[in-house]
């Protein structure tokens, strides 16, 4: 996604104009599925905080096993999936069984599996959105303290999965 988009995604929230910006504020690169309704959540509290999204699909990204790894810093295997996983939720694959390695192998081939969303800030990088963990990190407002687990997914069936757009 482009610059475009996320001045029309700041734009939806008058509240925050750029004089209000700190110079604390961030810009986070936020790897996102599109049409994910947590995913614009999320955004949303980042944005009311004054940050600047450069927002992705990624899905689309062309992730190599190394920089998908940076992402996960120490958290257990298990922690580095999505739990809302069309796979993970019928017990296909079972993230506390895997390795390391098979962890990647398998988020690289369907990322879908990938917790999302994922972060970067300057050369820190996250993943999934622990909005106390965030808050420690890089600041949100203070409205995002009363809200609820912005991870799980409320939908009771899978959402689609976006088309996948062609490059050529």
């Amino acid at each position: 996604m482009n610059r475009e988009r996320c001045t029309s995604l700041r734009s939806a929230h008058p509240t925050i104009s750029p004089t209000q910006r700190s110079e604390s504020m961030a810009t986070i690169v936020f790897y996102e599925k599109p049409g994910c309704a947590n995913n614009a959540r999320q955004k949303s509290l980042l944005l009311e905080a004054g940050h600047e999204l450069i927002v992705r699909n990624l899905l689309e990204t062309r992730w190599t096993a190394d920089e998908l790894r940076a992402f996960f810093g120490e958290r257990p295997v298990s922690e580095w999936f999505n739990r809302a996983a069309p796979w993970v939720k019928s017990g296909e694959i079972v993230p506390e069984a895997l390795d390391e390695r098979t962890a990647l192998v398998l988020m690289l081939e369907d990322p879908l599996l990938i917790r999302r969303p994922l972060l970067q800030v300057g050369d820190r990088r996250e993943a999934g959105f622990d909005a106390e963990r965030i808050h420690g990190w890089i600041g949100l407002a203070p409205a995002a303290a009363e809200v609820s687990n912005l991870e799980q997914c409320r939908r009771t069936e899978h959402c689609p999965t976006p088309a996948r757009e062609d490059t050529a």
